[in-house]
């Protein structure tokens, strides 16, 4: 499976959907923590099935290379595109206060990584920040399509590389 596969959307859909996370509200703690880590107009790369979009109630814009995923968006109120439509929109004309990319990188290699963040740190404020959540070691394990565990000193590396100061740098939970 792949990422840009219809199977992953729905997959994360399925996952969204189960009873026992509505009951319990798992997203909670996750929510509260991007809100207090995001500032402002954000630009959430690799938005999904919009997760993150929720929790930022309407200060945000997604994007995602997997059409499905833009769709269940869309669908549920969103601003979302491909990587293709955001090239095209209005919405690339903007710079965004936050860069977010929450559980993506680790769907791809250190160059990947790179040349992706590389591609967008156009559309960033000059006194803008990159937010980047990876996974933790047992998160990382969890899923088939994970290709390379990012860890905080690979992602200070990655910062760097790309001529970024490093603020802060936490675990949650």
């Amino acid at each position: 499976m792949s990422t840009q596969d219809n199977s992953y959307t729905d997959r994360l859909v399925t996952l969204s959907d189960s009873r026992f996370r509505k009951l319990l509200n798992v997203q909670a703690p996750y929510a509260w923590n991007i809100r207090r880590t995001v500032k402002g107009f954000t630009l959430d790369i690799g938005c999904g099935i919009g997760r993150n979009l929720a929790h930022l109630r309407g200060q945000a814009v997604g994007i995602d290379h997997n059409q499905t995923s833009v769709d269940v968006c869309r669908k549920n109120g969103f601003i979302a595109y491909t990587p293709d439509e955001f090239a095209a929109s209005e919405h690339a004309e903007l710079t965004y206060e936050t860069l977010l990319l929450a559980h993506v990188l680790e769907h791809m290699t250190v160059t990947q990584a790179h040349e992706l963040l590389e591609s967008y740190l156009p559309h960033l404020a000059e006194d803008g920040r990159v937010v980047i959540i990876c996974p933790q070691q047992r998160g990382f394990k969890s899923d088939s399509t994970h290709v390379h565990f990012f860890d905080s000193s690979s992602l200070t590396d990655l910062m760097h590389q790309l001529g970024m100061h490093v603020c802060e740098s936490r675990s949650f939970p």
